[in-house]
């Protein structure tokens, strides 16, 4: 998996609801490089999917830590619309 075949299949999901492994519920926007997050102030950027990528398959949040929005990241790295199987 590439971070541009990863950053594409974010694309098309926007928009979509996502759920954190608490079970927060939101939704994003991806403006241009960067994902904008519906529940909270922050965005994340592309860079920061590019390094979690390297970390699947994840159980929790724990490796994600040292990134902006890890629980954000988890959510969408870990839904079967976003990952298809591929970890």
């Amino acid at each position: 998996m590439t971070i541009e075949v990863l950053w594409e299949r974010i694309k098309e999901f926007e928009g979509q609801v996502f759920k954190q492994i608490r079970g927060g519920r939101f939704t994003y926007k991806v403006n241009g490089n960067t994902l904008i997050l519906s529940r909270t102030n922050r965005s994340v950027p592309k860079s920061a999917f590019e390094r979690a990528l390297k970390k699947v398959p994840l159980e929790n949040t724990v490796p994600l830590q040292n990134l902006q929005a890890p629980s954000y990241l988890y959510a969408i790295l870990m839904d079967e619309r976003i990952k298809k199987n591929e970890w």
